[in-house]
C-alpha cells in the first residue's frame, strides 16, 4: 500500500515541477524521496483511528476480532491492487479514498448497510466536486493575474522582480499553514488559526526580504531581449481573436450592405492574426522570458518540497493505520477506537512511499506534468500555489477534499486560463471516470480479499 501511494500520491507534489522542466525527474525522485520519507518518518501519526475516516461503526467486529483483522489486511490489499493498475495506467487518483472504499466494502458485508455512516461518505463523494472546482478556480486567477501583470508587460523581467517578493510573501504564508494544518498535525502543537498565521507571516516576511536581495542579483542583456519592430505584445493575439469571435456573431445577425463590410473586416482582422502569428518574434524562447520563467523555477521547487514533506506526514496513515490497527489487535485480542503506532511501522511506511516513487511514480508525474496541459514555471507555480491555497481554506472551513484531486483540478484551472485548446479533453475523461471508479473498485476488491482470508484462515 505504502509502495502504491508513492507510485500515485507523490506526483501531487513533483508533477508540476517536473512537467515545466523546473526539475529533472531524477532530481524530483531524490527531493520527494528525502521530504517524503522525512514527512512520514519524523512526523507521521503516532496515533491512528482504529477504522480510517469513521465511515464504519466499530462495535460490529467486537464479538469477534479476527474478522476485523481479515477485513483490514483485505482493504490494504485491495486500495493497493487498484493503486497498481491507476499508476500503470497513469491515472492521479485519490490514496485516501481507495482504502475508504475497501473499508466500506467489508464493513458492508460484516455489518450490513446499517453499520456504514452514510453521512460521512457522502461528504467524501462531495469532495470530488469541491477539490477540483476550488483549486481550479483559484489557479485560474493567479496564473491569469500572472500572465497580465508579468508575462505581458512592457519588461516582464523588471514586472517579475517587482513582483517577486511579494509573491514568496503569500507562498510562505500559505505554505506554513498547510504544514501547521495537514504536515504538522500529528506533532499536537494545538495552535490556533491566530497563532499559525502569526508564525506564516514572520516566515513569509524573513523570506520575501531574502527573495528581494536573490532577485537583485539576476542580470539581463537588454541588448538582447529588446524586441525588435516586427515584434507585438502578446495581448494582441488574443484580443484578436476575441475580435474575430464578435465580428462573427455580427455576420450571423446583419444583412446587406453592413454584413458585407463586416465579412470585409472579418476576413482583414482574421489575415492580421494569422500574418502575426507567423511572424511573431515575442515568445517564451525569448530571453526575457527564459529570465522570468527562471525566477518562478525556485518558486516551484520551494512549493513542491513544502507539499512533499506534508503530504508524507499525512498520507503515509493510509498504508500504516490499517496494518498498526491489525497488529494492535493481534497484541490484545480486542478491537480499540485508536492504537499506538509502533516506530518501525512508521519507518516501513516511508521506506515504502520511497520505493514506489522511484519504481512507478514517473508514470503519474507524467500524467500530471505533461499529459493534461504544457507547463512551464510560470504556470506550474499557479497550480502548485492555487493547491496549497486550496487545501488550507478547505482545512479551515471543514471541507472535505482530495489532495491528488485538487492538484488536478488546478492544472486544469491554468489550461483553462489559456483556453480549452489548451487541455487534452481525452486525458482529463479518463482522469474523472477513474475517480468515479475509485471508492465502488475498492469495495469490490475488498469482498473478494475478505472472503478469500476468511476462506483461508477462519
Amino acid at each position: 500500500m505504502a509502495w502504491s501511494i508513492g507510485a500515485n500520491d507523490v506526483a501531487n507534489a513533483m508533477g508540476t515541477s517536473v512537467g515545466s522542466g523546473a526539475l529533472t525527474l531524477k532530481k524530483a525522485v531524490v527531493i520527494a524521496a528525502i521530504l517524503e520519507f522525512s514527512g512520514a518518518f519524523l512526523v507521521g501519526t503516532h496515533v491512528t483511528k482504529t477504522v480510517r475516516k469513521g465511515i464504519v461503526n466499530p462495535e460490529i467486529f467486537q464479538n469477534d476480532h479476527l474478522i476485523f483483522v481479515y477485513g483490514m489486511l483485505a482493504a490494504l490489499l485491495a486500495a493497493a491492487v487498484w493503486l497498481q493498475l491507476a499508476s500503470y495506467k497513469g491515472w492521479p487518483v485519490s490514496t485516501t479514498h481507495s482504502i475508504i472504499g475497501a473499508i466500506l466494502g467489508f464493513g458492508t458485508v460484516v455489518g450490513g448497510f446499517q453499520a456504514i455512516y452514510w453521512g460521512k461518505v457522502a461528504s467524501i463523494v462531495a469532495s470530488w466536486v469541491i477539490s477540483p472546482l476550488f483549486s481550479g478556480t483559484i489557479s485560474f486567477i493567479i496564473f491569469t493575474v500572472l500572465r497580465h501583470k508579468i508575462i505581458y508587460a512592457p519588461d516582464p523581467v523588471k514586472a517579475a522582480k517587482k513582483a517577486t517578493p511579494f509573491l514568496v510573501f503569500c507562498v510562505f504564508f500559505i505554505l506554513t499553514l498547510v504544514l501547521v494544518f495537514k504536515g504538522l498535525k500529528n506533532l499536537h502543537l494545538d495552535l490556533s488559526f491566530q497563532q499559525a498565521s502569526i508564525c506564516a507571516v514572520i516566515v513569509g516576511a524573513v523570506t520575501a526580504l531574502m527573495s528581494k536581495l536573490f532577485v537583485r542579483r539576476i542580470k539581463t542583456d537588454v541588448s538582447s531581449t529588446r524586441r525588435s519592430e516586427e515584434a507585438h505584445h502578446p495581448q494582441i493575439d488574443v484580443s484578436l481573436k476575441k475580435t474575430l469571435k464578435q465580428l462573427a456573431k455580427i455576420q450571423k445577425v446583419a444583412s446587406g450592405d453592413i454584413k458585407n463590410e463586416v465579412s470585409r473586416l472579418h476576413d482583414n482582422v482574421n489575415s492580421l492574426s494569422n500574418s502575426l502569428t507567423k511572424s511573431r518574434t515575442y515568445s517564451e524562447e525569448s530571453l526575457e522570458q527564459k529570465t522570468v520563467e527562471k525566477i518562478f523555477v525556485y518558486l516551484q521547487i520551494l512549493s513542491a518540497c513544502f507539499v512533499a514533506f506534508a503530504h508524507g506526514a499525512n498520507d503515509v496513515a493510509n498504508a500504516i493505520g490499517p496494518l498498526s490497527a491489525v497488529i494492535n489487535v493481534l497484541d490484545t485480542g480486542t478491537v480499540l477506537m485508536t492504537s499506538r503506532v509502533p516506530i518501525w511501522i512508521l519507518a516501513l511506511g516511508g521506506l515504502g512511499i520511497v520505493i514506489g516513487l522511484a519504481t512507478w511514480g514517473w508514470r503519474v508525474i507524467e500524467t500530471i506534468g505533461k499529459r493534461i496541459t504544457e507547463l512551464t514555471p510560470t504556470r506550474g507555480f499557479a497550480a502548485e500555489f492555487g493547491a496549497a491555497t486550496t487545501i488550507v481554506i478547505a482545512s479551515r472551513l471543514g471541507l472535505p477534499i482530495s489532495t491528488t484531486h485538487t492538484l488536478v483540478g488546478a492544472v486544469l484551472g491554468v489550461g483553462l486560463a489559456r483556453g480549452m485548446g489548451a487541455l487534452n479533453l481525452r486525458v482529463v475523461r479518463d482522469i474523472f471516470i477513474s475517480w468515479v471508479v475509485t471508492v465502488p473498485a475498492g469495495a469490490i476488491l475488498a469482498i473478494i480479499f475478505f472472503y478469500i482470508l476468511k476462506g483461508i484462515f477462519h
